[in-house]
């Protein structure tokens, strides 16, 4: 997969670098496919064709669903390979290892460590203290790297990434299933390797500020507006954090059926030309009333953890929603945030 940059979408003025690739996009059930980019951003947000954003777990979906593919379902399928050990091609992309990449430019995007560089941090690792638990903790690491990019690890055009596979192999075990025997010997040779060579296990530190993320950030949680002709659900979800669902609140002396209807109330009996300064207070206030009256919704949000959330529809204004590539400042998701991290701090006694 070739990702081709840079791209951006702008977000209450701030640049929200982007990345993209292409895919292959099913319009209807049983129709052709055709080729679309797919376009990733910073904060988690991904774009096909231009429509509403989505994240990781709905791309997941329509992956699942078969809207979209990651190669041209038309073509041929790639030829097998009769020996892991002795493949020289990269293994096949698939829908779970494209998701991992495409998980991996955001983190890029975003200025975190993707896979590829904590697995040359464990091998940095394990070079210091080649101990057993090291030598675990890096096969974690490759692992996690996706399959069909692991070959271009080391940047070794002839051995590329067999010196890794070996070492992650047990003692007594053929690597890859169908390779040489693995002994204590060769991983010591490998490390002699990485002595030699430095195969792009070296990199230029990047700058690390106080308050990092010391993980990978999680995908962004999406709000999409969904219509429930037969009532709302009954067991709880995300759908509780949309300013529609009916959640009364009392707020400024006024009980409302809903953050929506109590924005709306304050929004027409407001006295004044400064409703555009006051109003994102006023949501704010809103919001944290919800919340804070109902413990059971509380849960549902803190539950996203820090995920950036985006909230998307139709009915608002590009000021509180996130409208992807054609704007919108996404501050009703900001506020979520917000609220979010508020009722995660302890109170002060």
């Amino acid at each position: 997969m070739t990702w081709r940059g840079p791209t951006y979408r702008t977000v209450d003025g701030e640049r929200i670098e982007g990345a993209w690739c292409h895919v292959w996009r099913r319009h209807r059930p049983g129709g052709a496919y055709h080729v679309h980019d797919l376009v990733v951003y910073a904060d988690g947000a991904i774009e096909c064709e231009r429509r509403e954003p989505t994240d990781l777990e709905g791309l997941e979906r329509r992956l699942a669903d078969g809207l979209l593919a990651v190669r041209d379902p038309q073509a041929p399928p790639p030829p097998e390979q009769p020996s892991k050990w002795w493949s020289r091609w990269p293994e096949p992309c698939t829908a779970d290892s494209f998701l991992l990449e495409v998980a991996d430019r955001i983190e890029e995007l975003s200025g975190r460590p993707t896979t590829a560089q904590r697995c040359h941090e464990a091998i940095r690792r394990y070079r210091q203290e080649p101990t057993e638990p090291h030598r675990v903790l890096l096969r974690e690491a490759y692992l996690a790297v996706p399959a069909h990019v692991r070959i271009f690890l080391l940047g070794d055009m002839e051995a590329q990434d067999r010196p890794l596979r070996m070492l992650v192999t047990d003692v007594g075990e053929p690597a890859d299933g169908d390779g040489p025997m693995v002994t204590e010997e060769r991983h010591r040779e490998i490390l002699e390797y990485f002595d030699r060579y430095d195969h792009g296990v070296t990199e230029r530190p990047k700058p690390v500020y106080a308050d990092d993320p010391v993980e990978a950030g999680p995908p962004p949680v999406v709000l999409h507006h969904t219509i429930y002709p037969a009532g709302w659900p009954e067991r709880l979800d995300l759908f509780v954090l949309r300013n529609d669902y009916p959640a009364e609140i009392h707020y400024a002396g006024v009980t409302y059926p809903s953050v929506h209807d109590g924005y709306w109330a304050l929004a027409e009996s407001h006295q004044g030309d400064d409703w555009p300064d006051v109003r994102l207070a006023v949501m704010a206030g809103l919001l944290r009333a919800k919340f804070t009256q109902h413990p059971d919704l509380a849960e549902i949000l803190l539950a996203t953890g820090s995920a950036t959330i985006s909230y998307t529809g139709h009915e608002e204004s590009p000021y509180w929603r996130d409208a992807g590539s054609r704007g919108g400042r996404n501050w009703i998701g900001r506020l979520l945030e917000l609220v979010r991290s508020e009722l995660s701090w302890p109170t002060a006694e």
